[in-house]
């Protein structure tokens, strides 16, 4: 989710930004391709998939066939106390969740900040079930994971990640501009038991440096562990400008949950690598990034991120499938 630093937003002033998915009434229901989501993340439970995404209180949707979509009631109807007063000016708008099943809870991570700001949180809500009907269904919120702190942290502490490494210990990886995508470990009750480290970044200029002066549009990392790889899936350049949108996913992958991730070249993703996996097409659809990988009770893998095909952002999804020498690729996508 594209928090613009200062001096981009000041240029993008005169440009049809975006606008967020409209509010809508709870038991609407869209196509996939008209679905009104920003930054989905993908989970199933039982026969029912669950979508959450970018909005007023964190948005979710609901399907049974992944083709058509029905608006559930967001999962906090007023923001967290302690969110609005750990970050001044925000009122609710919730960016970029994250959703896993972990140790018989849902948890579900989520951005709190506000706009060209790295004065920022990640929160945690958990709950025991995801279907609304179910009489023990109820978001409990956690408070904060982690933050950063403006002029202090060269980093920012938005789009979380919540990644299990093969033995099941927690991480969580996150950042968007500033020095890019972060990786941190976690208690066992998913609070930072270590160091916080850079694992993906655009950054040009010099080491501590951030993307106000050293440029670097990064974000939105998930990290997916397939067939002995930890592969790392990020967002380059810009989201949210409509048909000017020029969003794009590209990967690396690694050995380690810590790396180093490297692109197809061989190239760290640390300096400035990543594969590219899926962009705009320049007629269908714009930009296309903030992606989440699923993977579904018959093994099969999803891509899902939101594009641009005019004003708004769309649900976009597609299989997941893996070539010989084991990279991703987009079914009915060539590049």
């Amino acid at each position: 989710m594209k928090r613009w630093i200062t001096v981009l937003a000041i240029a993008w002033m005169s440009a049809p930004l975006q606008v967020w998915p409209q509010a809508i009434k709870t038991g609407m229901t869209f196509s996939t391709r008209q679905t009104p989501v920003h930054d989905p993340v993908l989970i199933k439970q039982g026969h029912t998939y669950y979508l959450f995404g970018t909005g007023r209180g964190i948005s979710v949707f609901s399907s049974k066939d992944l083709q058509t979509w029905k608006k559930e009631k967001p999962v906090f109807e007023q923001p967290p106390a302690w969110a609005a007063a750990a970050v001044p000016g925000y009122e609710g708008h919730a960016w970029a969740p994250d959703i896993s099943y972990y140790k018989g809870l849902y948890y579900l991570l989520y951005s709190v900040s506000t706009f060209g700001k790295n004065n920022s949180c990640v929160g945690m809500a958990v709950n025991t079930t995801l279907d609304p009907t179910d009489p023990a269904f109820e978001w409990e919120d956690k408070g904060m994971i982690i933050r950063s702190v403006a002029g202090s942290d060269h980093w920012n502490a938005i789009d979380p990640n919540l990644v299990l490494h093969e033995k099941g210990k927690p991480w969580l990886c996150f950042g968007s501009f500033w020095n890019g995508i972060q990786l941190v470990a976690l208690a066992s009750d998913l609070k930072p038991a270590g160091g916080v480290k850079t694992i993906a970044s655009r950054c040009t200029g010099q080491p501590g440096a951030d993307s106000v002066t050293a440029g670097g549009a990064i974000e939105a990392p998930f990290v997916f562990r397939k067939n002995g790889y930890y592969y790392l899936f990020v967002s380059w350049d810009y989201c949210c400008k409509g048909r000017d949108s020029n969003y794009k996913v590209v990967v690396g992958r690694s050995r380690k949950i810590t790396g180093p991730y490297v692109d197809k070249k061989g190239q760290p993703m640390a300096q400035n690598g990543g594969s590219l996996l899926i962009g705009g097409n320049g007629s269908e659809w714009m930009g296309i990034g903030h992606n989440a990988v699923f993977t579904d009770t018959d093994g099969t893998d999803y891509f899902v991120a939101h594009g641009y095909d005019e004003g708004e952002s769309k649900l976009w999804i597609r299989k997941l499938r893996w070539a010989t020498d084991g990279w991703p690729l987009l079914e009915g996508v060539s590049l």
